[in-house]
């Protein structure tokens, strides 16, 4: 059945699009937080340009780049192009071919072409790339008499000075506001076993070389760093295993009879009941009964018997009503035999192996075999 939408249905649903934004994962809250960062952090590189050089109209506290910089530092942080070595050696290598450029070159239209072009090449060689560079390097060019009679001292000030205090600030604002600056790529797994074997999770599906052969039949550039990319892609693949096999709850698959230890015992007792059950993780359980941390024997090898708090892990947990496929990550990594199911006060409720999560894989793939089969009339 197809839907007539009016006129003023129409229109108003285009008008609100226009509000949507165009970046992957962005909110309100975000665009929110980057236009505070960016009074925040321009306001205060004014400011402090000021009280260090003094003010007067022979000085440029702040050259414009470094709005278009702020744009960057505070609305897209983990972008590679808003990363500090980009903002500060983008924007002072970009000024300074702009005044190369202007003073090598009398005419002023070819000087501003080629200014760009050398910002463009040298931010490429040092791996600054930097969108405002471009910005700068024609500050450098058409910025007026007291850029003119700054020469070559103007790529220092205020250009480079002011690009370190703006990342500075932006430093210390995403601090406060919990946001990852500079932004650092999750590592990727590593092999725990000291063999030449790849890590579990990069045997099976995608592989680095099928993103690159992607990127390049593409023919893009994208504003995303190459790590964050593959990262992105095993995080779709989870969410869709999650969608389409996330009937199971962990409540529902967890052992419930936990062998526990308590947080002030010693490690002989945490190795035998190790041994004595047959298993490889322990929960460890504070007086109260709440969770504090695991240990295995990997542990427990490494020292005599000592304390239990000395030389416990901290534990993967997760709580009761997640799927139980979204710890495949976690028990696929080659550290984590276990995760402990606590409730919101952090008590052991129960803990799902690697051999529940093989068994229930097992199970579900077996059903949708079978599905199709029983789905066809005699």
């Amino acid at each position: 059945m197809s839907k007539t939408v009016s006129t003023g249905e129409a229109g108003t649903a285009s008008g609100f699009r226009l509000f949507r934004p165009i970046l992957a994962g962005a909110t309100l809250r975000e665009r929110l937080v980057a236009c505070l960062g960016a009074l925040v952090g321009i306001t205060l590189t004014g400011l402090i340009c000021g009280l260090v050089f003094g003010q007067g109209p022979h000085i440029p506290l702040i050259v414009a780049p470094m709005g278009a910089s702020a744009v960057l530092l505070f609305a897209v942080p983990a972008s590679p192009l808003a990363q500090p070595w980009s903002i500060i050696g983008g924007n002072t290598i970009s000024a300074f071919m702009g005044v190369l450029a202007a003073h090598f070159i009398p005419d002023p239209v070819i000087a501003i072409g080629v200014g760009v072009s050398l910002a463009i090449a040298a931010m490429s060689l040092t791996r600054s790339l930097h969108p405002p560079g471009g910005a700068a390097a024609l500050t450098a060019l058409i910025g007026g008499p007291a850029v003119t009679s700054a020469g070559f001292l103007f790529p220092l000030f205020p250009v480079c000075v002011n690009s370190v205090i703006l990342v500075a600030l932006g430093v210390a604002f995403h601090k406060v506001s919990r946001r990852n600056y500079p932004h650092a790529p999750v590592a990727a797994p590593v092999n725990t076993h000291g063999t030449a074997d790849l890590p579990a999770p990069l045997r099976v599906g995608f592989r680095p070389e099928d993103v690159d052969a992607a990127l390049l039949e593409l023919h893009e550039t994208l504003d995303i760093d190459r790590a964050d990319i593959d990262r992105l892609l095993r995080q779709v693949e989870l969410r869709a295993l999650v969608r389409t096999q996330g009937d199971l709850t962990c409540g529902e698959v967890m052992s419930r009879d936990v062998v526990t230890v308590g947080l002030d015992g010693r490690a002989e007792r945490a190795r035998e009941l190790l041994i004595a059950h047959n298993i490889r993780t322990l929960p460890v359980v504070d007086r109260a009964g709440r969770l504090a941390g695991t240990l295995g024997l990997r542990e427990l090898t490494l020292h005599g018997d000592v304390g239990i708090a000395q030389v416990m892990s901290e534990a993967r947990t997760t709580g009761p009503d997640e799927p139980v496929v979204s710890l495949a990550p976690s028990l696929t990594d080659g550290r984590t035999h276990a995760v402990v199911v606590v409730d919101g006060d952090r008590r052991v409720l129960g803990i799902i192996t690697q051999t529940d999560l093989l068994a229930t894989l097992t199970r579900l793939l077996s059903a949708r075999a079978v599905a199709p089969a029983e789905s066809v009339p005699a």
